[in-house]
């Protein structure tokens, strides 16, 4: 009985401890697809999937696609997913991804958005920028996380005093436009030789200057306006206001008492420096009129008419058949006109900063905002890297950074004729080796 008993404790024990191993393992089995770090579970499914998916290179596009300047921002909007999509998006075995960040013509709110756009949407590197308060602003942004940024319109001088001033700020590596005093002297030059040549007899030479009250407005203010004096020219008035502001007849009144020759100035919203034109007419100011930027989105003889007659502007223009076939095939894509000035050069600044992108994946093998910020160190600013008509450049012959930040001014480089509106068409006076007509005054 004794033996029996043992033998009989001895089978349930054996019989507990097998229940116990078998429940043991259904415990600790993992739960189907569960990600765990232990050598015993069979992970090759997912790493294959991970070794099959494409990597991903984030951009960020900088634009105001709100706000005063929102016409600008379509056109850059347009233009940069034709030049993408023209390379589906791809680059070796990356996929482009677009973070589309709104400045709304706010340096503070350009500053916020596009911190966001790196800290939570992954941007490595940053495209195009209209104004020049936002560049100045945003360059802050792109050093404190050393995101490359290329081809900002912001013009002003500040953007190139900072660029100089640390090399943290050469994050911001390149300006699609260069300081507002390398392009204004063409103005003081084509109204200079106008009266040398008996075209145009002021009764006296006075100036007044105007403009939007932001970096940009004041730098081609204060620009323009050293030229002139340095010429001749009496400056007798100076004036800035609200890039928002759309109501001028107190100004444009006060300018006429004066009887000032020539005013002269510039906006990068189209509502307002259109109401500013049309105003003039309204008030019967016949002073020769300066409107720079007057031609930066297509519609500005719409929104002008017969007003914008004899207002002079600096713009380039469709000089290529490319340039043609850009603007035929962005009207078709989204039934704007574009203006060379901002559609056209954000393509061109568009496809310029593509081609830095595969340049970086040809050399390196990666894209990365180190790899690419190299690429621009190692042969864009060397100049061994520029964009060419033969490269597919539109509005300009070749874009040369050899001089960071500004592109490289004149000749077959960067540069605007300046031309003098007449019915809706801008007709070219200045240099005198392109011009159509001479200088006509109102």
């Amino acid at each position: 009985m004794k033996f029996k008993g043992i033998s009989l404790l001895l089978v349930l024990v054996l019989l507990l401890g097998m229940l116990s191993a078998c429940g043991s393992n259904e415990a600790n089995a993992p739960a189907e697809n569960a990600d765990t770090s232990g050598n015993d579970v069979d992970n090759s499914t997912s790493e294959d999937t991970t070794a099959d998916e494409d990597k991903t290179f984030t951009i960020g596009v900088l634009g105001p696609f709100t706000g005063p300047s929102a016409r600008t921002g379509d056109e850059f909007k347009i233009s940069a997913e034709m030049a993408l999509e023209a390379i589906d998006y791809k680059i070796g075995d990356y996929n482009i991804e677009v973070v589309w960040i709104d400045s709304q013509s706010d340096p503070e709110k350009a500053t916020r958005a596009y911190e966001e756009a790196i800290v939570e949407g992954g941007v490595q590197a940053g495209v195009l920028n209209w104004h020049s308060s936002v560049a100045v602003a945003v360059m802050e942004v792109t050093a404190k996380h050393q995101v490359p940024h290329f081809f900002g319109f912001g013009a002003t001088e500040v953007v190139n005093e900072k660029f100089e001033s640390d090399a943290k700020y050469t994050y911001w590596t390149s300006k699609g436009w260069p300081t507002p005093v390398k392009l204004s002297v063409n103005y003081v030059t084509t109204v200079n030789d106008a009266i040398a040549a008996g075209l145009w007899s002021p009764e006296n030479k006075t100036a007044a200057i105007y403009g939007e009250d932001t970096d940009w407005g004041r730098s081609f203010g204060n620009g323009l306006k050293e030229q002139l004096e340095a010429t001749g020219w009496e400056v007798v008035d100076e004036q800035y206001f609200p890039i928002e502001q759309t109501e001028f007849y107190s100004l444009l009144n006060k300018f006429k008492d004066e009887g000032v020759a020539l005013i002269a100035g510039t906006s990068t919203a189209a509502p307002s420096l259109t109401a500013f034109i049309k105003q003039a007419d309204e008030v019967g100011l016949d002073s020769l009129i300066i409107a720079d930027g007057l031609g930066w989105v297509g519609e500005w003889y719409d929104m002008t008419g017969v007003s914008s007659n004899y207002v002079i502007d600096q713009i380039p223009g469709w000089a290529t058949e490319a340039g043609k076939q850009f603007a035929v095939d962005f009207e078709e894509k989204s039934g704007l006109t574009p203006s060379p000035s901002s559609g056209g050069l954000s393509f061109d600044g568009m496809n310029f900063f593509i081609e830095v992108l595969q340049q970086t994946f040809e050399d390196k093998g990666v894209l990365s905002s180190e790899a690419v910020f190299e690429t621009v160190q190692e042969k864009v600013w060397t100049g061994e890297m520029t964009f060419t008509a033969e490269d597919g450049a539109i509005v300009m012959n070749e874009y040369d950074f050899s001089n960071p930040p500004d592109p490289v001014i004149g000749g077959d480089y960067y540069t605007f004729p300046v031309l003098q509106y007449m019915d809706g068409e801008g007709l070219v006076i200045w240099p005198e080796s392109i011009a159509t007509t001479e200088l006509m005054v109102p």
